[in-house]
């Protein structure tokens, strides 16, 4: 069953042009090093054993926020049918660090892969309220207010995600 819920996952990103990277732990840091453009932002991440590269600063300020071409989060959760990634606001900074730069780096535990909406809105209700705030974001930024298409006008130009197999 989990198998068919990342292959659903897998084929949503490839629909919205974000890249999957599926590893173990052990792997991660290494993964996010490739994907890493400097200068790159991040948040720990919360997974034991997987910790960021050296080259991300995790307390930027806001200067080095907005110069920041990479952002590197985990994800609170996934949602498999849409290619979305659930990002909660919080004071370690998840939200800002996932909007400011242009590339977006989520890092999600395979079992924190949803199905579809459905077990997405289950678990932000439970999480809502506990007064959790929480983003679903989906694929790179993208307007057609003013006519075509634009990507990157409010936020990332490209995500990576990441999913951690053995979690």
């Amino acid at each position: 069953m989990e198998s068919d819920v990342l292959g659903t996952f897998e084929s949503a990103l490839q629909r919205v042009d974000v890249r999957l990277e599926r590893t173990t732990a052990a792997n991660v840091r290494g993964i996010l090093a490739e994907v890493l453009e400097p200068p790159a932002v991040g948040v720990p991440l919360p997974f034991d054993g997987v910790s960021l590269p050296e080259a991300v600063e995790t307390e930027p300020t806001p200067d080095e926020l907005e110069a920041a071409t990479t952002g590197i989060t985990a994800v609170e959760f996934a949602v498999a049918d849409y290619g979305s990634v659930a990002i909660r606001s919080s004071p370690t900074g998840e939200e800002p660090v996932s909007v400011y730069a242009d590339v977006h780096a989520a890092v999600v535990a395979a079992s924190d892969v949803l199905p579809d909406m459905e077990a997405a809105f289950e678990r932000l209700g439970t999480d809502a309220r506990g007064g959790a705030d929480t983003v679903l974001a989906t694929g790179p930024s993208a307007t057609a207010d003013m006519g075509a298409l634009v990507t990157g006008a409010h936020g990332p130009k490209a995500v990576h995600a990441v999913v951690i197999e053995d979690r």
